[in-house]
Formats: C-alpha cells, sequence, structure tokens
C-alpha cells in the first residue's frame, strides 16, 4: 500500500512543481535571482519530506508550497513596480571592469576575488584582461563581457524606473544637474522615464509613455 501512496504523492506533487512554476514565471536555472533560488530549495525540501514521510497528510506539504508562491509571485509584483525593492531583493549589477581598468574596490565589497573573474573569462574564450572594456557581474551571478570596440561605447544606464544611477553618473563624470538639464531640454520628467542610457556620449530615453 505505501508504494501506491509514494507514487501517487511523486505524481502530484510533479504535476503540482510544473503548474508553480508556471505561474512564478519562465526563467533558466542560473537566471534565478536568490528570492526564486530560495523558494526553490523550500519546495524542494518539503515535497521530499511529504514523499519521505508518506503516512503524514499530503497538506502538511501543500500548504506552505501554496504560500511559497504566493509569496514569491507578490515579491516579483512589488519589485516589478518598484525598483528600490528590485535592489532589496535581488541587489544590482556590479561593474568588475570599467573602460579596462579592474575595480578592485567593488570586487572587494561583494567578496568577488581575481581568480573568480578570470574564470569566468576563460569560461567565454578570453585569454586576458586586456581583451575586455566592461565586465558586469549580473544579479543572477554571471558575467556579462564586453570586449574592446575602439569606436563604440558600451550604453551605461543613467535612469532606471524613474531612479538615478548616481554611481553610473560619476563613472561617466556627470552630474545630476547635468542630467536633470537633459531631460528638461527634451521636456521629460525623471517620473516618466522607464529607461535612460548613455552611449557613444549621447543620452537616450525610453519614455514610459511610447
Amino acid at each position: 500500500m505505501k508504494y501506491f501512496i509514494v507514487s501517487g504523492r511523486t505524481i502530484f506533487f510533479y504535476g503540482l512543481i510544473v503548474v508553480v512554476y508556471k505561474w512564478m514565471g519562465k526563467r533558466e536555472i542560473g537566471e534565478l535571482s536568490i528570492v526564486d533560488f530560495i523558494v526553490s530549495l523550500f519546495i524542494a525540501e518539503l515535497v521530499a519530506i511529504s514523499i519521505d514521510d508518506y503516512q503524514e497528510s499530503f497538506f502538511i506539504s501543500f500548504i506552505p508550497i501554496m504560500i511559497l508562491v504566493f509569496l514569491q509571485i507578490l515579491t516579483s509584483h512589488i519589485s516589478f513596480q518598484h525598483k528600490k525593492m528590485r535592489d532589496v531583493l535581488d541587489g544590482k549589477p556590479s561593474v568588475i571592469v570599467n573602460r579596462g581598468r579592474v575595480n578592485f574596490r567593488e570586487m572587494k565589497r561583494i567578496r568577488y576575488n581575481l581568480d573568480d573573474l578570470l574564470c569566468q573569462l576563460r569560461g567565454q574564450s578570453i585569454k586576458s584582461l586586456a581583451e575586455i572594456d566592461y565586465a558586469i557581474l549580473e544579479t543572477n551571478g554571471k558575467l556579462s563581457v564586453f570586449k574592446n570596440e575602439k569606436d563604440h561605447q558600451y550604453p551605461l544606464a543613467l535612469i532606471l524606473d524613474g531612479t538615478i544611477e548616481e554611481d553610473v553618473l560619476f563613472e561617466i563624470h556627470k552630474t545630476k544637474e547635468w542630467l536633470m538639464r537633459e531631460l528638461e531640454e527634451q521636456n521629460l520628467l525623471l517620473e516618466n522615464i522607464y529607461y535612460g542610457f548613455y552611449q557613444d556620449n549621447h543620452l537616450f530615453i525610453i519614455d514610459k509613455d511610447k
């Protein structure tokens, strides 16, 4: 009898997890945020407990799974609407190499050492730091690399969801006053800007109304 119970629970939770992850949104394993990863671990553990302890009611695992899914969807919705919440939950990308120079201060802050950097560069068939212009450690742990291009600059995000990225302003040697003047010349309000980036000495804006 216990074999039928275990088999039935396995099939049930398999179907449940497929549905749950469709609700939570499609992401590859390597693209999971910290919150998504934690929820995934919890769900896996709860399912394992329910299958192993087959004499207990499956609701002991089912209810916590539903609570976790609800919380994950809720936090995803809130973080989508509010950038500050995204920064708290997922963190912010870190510029590891800026215009060919390694940002050791940022590496120290996030506890990311030179061996980690070189290892990820080798994984992208890059032999030397001299080959790259920018390297950005994304919030999912992946390293985005942009090779040297003499006549082209990597786009730097200055505005995200109406919020000014002051550290990026500092990197390009611009001020908040300069940015506000640029917006005023284009008759734009900061709170109406979805995305603004600086590339090749020009400011590009994506308005929320467009």
